[in-house]
């Protein structure tokens, strides 16, 4: 079994994060759902899965918390954006700052790919029997694949696209892109499924850690 290469480096991230008590605080408070008043943290462990805190509570009780690190760490260059974004997320949880707002908007290469896709699919269910070339494609795919095929794939991704489309709504909302932008992009995700959305988060992660890293 290969060592963990985050825990193999814990100690200086201990070293580290030792200077930022405000931050592990935010994360036990956040992330380890704690509601009693702590006074100080200190990370006391940490892998690719989760990190362990010391917590020294009001009246001088020490606890150990554990958060969880969500998805696992890939690497240890993966800890310094994560621990920031984690930073900024439980500092908006608790309403120590904004959520960035969203004021651009992206259609990623990838969802062409699925929007092209999703209308082939209702190009091949809705046009055989048509008296033209395209028809006659159709046709030629409908006579190996049969319509039910077609019918209950488009069925499938309509249902994924939708429930897809209302995660995009609650980030839309959440990030105050306002109804114009949130509306395109509840749109496109529609047709061009989870590259849309996913674009998005990355956008997301990308402005906390900036902002983040400005007040540093």
């Amino acid at each position: 079994m290969s060592p963990d290469p985050v825990a193999e480096k814990s100690g200086f991230l201990r070293m580290y994060m030792s200077n930022h008590p405000d931050t592990l605080v935010a994360y036990a408070k956040w992330f380890g759902k704690v509601n009693e008043v702590i006074t100080s943290a200190e990370m006391s462990a940490i892998d690719c899965n989760s990190m362990t805190l010391t917590c020294t509570m009001k009246g001088g009780s020490k606890k150990d918390v554990r958060v969880p690190i969500e998805p696992p760490l890939s690497g240890y260059e993966d800890v310094k954006p994560r621990l920031l974004e984690m930073k900024a997320f439980a500092q908006e949880g608790l309403g120590m700052i904004k959520a960035p707002h969203i004021t651009t908007f992206e259609f990623p290469k990838d969802a062409w790919v699925v929007t092209a896709m999703y209308f082939l699919g209702l190009f091949f269910y809705a046009l055989p029997g048509h008296p033209s070339v395209f028809g006659q494609v159709a046709d030629f795919i409908t006579a190996y694949t049969g319509t039910a095929v077609i019918k209950y794939t488009l069925l499938c991704l309509t249902g994924f696209h939708t429930l897809e489309s209302i995660y995009m709504y609650s980030l839309c909302r959440r990030h105050s892109t306002g109804f114009a932008l949130g509306a395109l992009y509840v749109t496109s995700t529609f047709f061009g499924g989870y590259p849309t959305w996913v674009n998005l988060r990355r956008k997301i992660q990308a402005a906390r850690i900036d902002s983040v890293m400005k007040i540093q």
